[in-house]
Parts: C-alpha cells; structure tokens; sequence
C-alpha cells in the first residue's frame, strides 16, 4: 500500500468533506497489485455465497451485496492500519471509532438504475443533532468507468430530512416531489483501482445502470461511533486463532463476536426499495 501526502490527512480538510460534500477520496492509497489481490478474495467469496442459501442479498437486478469474514481477506489488516483510513476515523467518528461491516456490492451486467436512496434511517443524532456518527468505505476492484454502473451522489444531502421537505414519510426514499433536487446535484464517481472514499451512507445516492459485460465489485467496510449503532445490522465474526494474532491496537477498533469456527451469515439489511431498480 502507499501513505497519502499531509493535505488529504488534514482533519479540516477531512471534516469540511463530510460534513459538506458529504464525500471525500484518497486517489492512490493502495497499489494496483493489492487491489489485484482484493478482487482475488472478493472473487472467491462471491462464487462461494451464491452457492450458500441467503448468501448473497440481491440489491436489485443483477445488483447482490454479500457480507464476509474480515480473515477472509488477506488486505484487511492493511485497510485498519492505513493512514488515512485511520485519519478519517478519528476525525469524525473519534477515538474509539469500530468496523462493524465488512463486505462488498457486486452490480454485473445488466444492472438497472436504482432509486434515489440513503443506506439507512438518519438517526436522531445527524438528523437534529446534526453530528455524523456513522461511515461506509468504499475500495473498486476494478478501475470504473461511464458503462459500468458507476455510484452517483447528491453532495450535501446527508443532512435532509425527506418529510420535512415533502418528500414523503419513508426515511430512506425520498418520493418524486424531491429527485429534481437529487438530478440536479448529482456527482459521477469514478474511482479507479486503489482509490479509496469515505462516504456517509446518508449522503443521497444511487448506482446507476451497468451497461458494460464486466462486473463492478466494490468492498464496504461500515465504521460507527461509539453511539452508531448499526453492529446490530451485520455479524462481523472473528476466530480465537485471527483473534489472538491480531495486534490489540487494531482489535479495538472492531466490533466482532468471537467464534471458535467461522459461520454463515446471517444478513439482516435488506432494503427491499432497491429489488426492482427504480421506479419509472
């Protein structure tokens, strides 16, 4: 991996991102030949959950998210200990900031355009107390571009809240009253291979139609302040054996349940409003 240069570690250039944009990257924080490597495992993980009953959750037409074990991934240690990502963390999250997911989204051919959407539920202390508390990483294993699929956000758009603006009672889709504003701001992003970013899932976004015959594999790993709350979402396992080999200056910094043999998960985040693509 490499270490990015002082300005994107600059907490005001860290919390300005986020707190505005509500988006912000690292162009080239890991080599190509680790990305290589990661869409090696993704690759071997993926073909392994369609064959598991619930494995992998579809997110849409030909559109899956699959959640896995972080041992499963010879780079995950290596995405705790980069700077940046640790920066970011602190920054915004605090000290005793902890992974909570781990896992990747898989949009293939033939995916459709979703809805406008956040992740989850704003919860009280973003919504009014105006405090993000949750993060999604976000690392492409293949170097994206305009047929593929690729994410688009509405910068700035973390901090709506849809009722409040008529845009309807569901806390994750707003209705139609308010996509003008969403097509309006909308950002392509692009990364390529060894780019990470740093997102709030609350920031309005959707991927759009992959019309290319590659897939467009993405690792999520989700990060939450002591007072975030979406472990109970996801079952990040870890064994005695990854457990006791893991320096305690990164185990603290996961939320796991310890388990003498690693077992199959359970996904428990479905957002059923993305199944049928967007509406129209």
């Amino acid at each position: 991996m490499s270490t990015p240069t002082s300005p994107e570690i600059d907490v005001a250039t860290i919390m300005g991102g986020l707190y505005g944009d509500g988006f912000i990257a690292c162009k080239g924080a890991f080599t190509r030949d680790w990305v290589q490597q990661l869409g090696a495992d993704i690759a071997v993980l993926f073909d392994e959950a369609k064959r598991q009953p619930g494995g992998a959750l579809p997110r849409g037409p030909e559109r899956y998210y699959v959640e896995i074990h972080p041992e499963r991934l010879r780079g995950f240690q290596d995405i705790l200990t980069h700077p940046w990502f640790q920066a970011v963390c602190a920054a915004v999250l605090g000290p005793d900031y902890k992974v909570v997911e781990i896992g990747f989204d898989v949009p293939g051919p033939g995916a459709m355009m979703q809805p406008w959407h956040r992740d989850f539920k704003s919860p009280d202390a973003t919504l009014t107390g105006r405090r993000l508390n949750s993060l999604a990483f976000n690392m492409t294993t293949v170097d994206v571009n305009e047929q593929m699929g690729p994410l688009e956000i509405a910068p700035g758009t973390q901090w709506d809240d849809f009722a409040a603006m008529g845009g309807g009672n569901d806390p994750m889709f707003p209705e139609a009253a308010l996509w003008p504003r969403y097509a309006a701001r909308r950002q392509r992003k692009m990364p390529q291979m060894g780019d990470v970013s740093a997102r709030s899932a609350l920031t309005v976004h959707r991927g759009t139609a992959n019309v290319s015959d590659r897939a467009r594999p993405v690792l999520v790993v989700g990060v939450d302040a002591p007072d975030g709350g979406n472990a109970a979402k996801h079952d990040v396992q870890l064994t005695r054996a990854y457990r006791d080999a893991m320096p305690e200056a990164l185990l603290r910094h996961v939320h796991y349940r310890l388990v003498d043999r690693l077992e199959p998960i359970v996904q428990a985040h479905t957002i059923e409003g993305l199944l049928m693509g967007a509406p129209g």
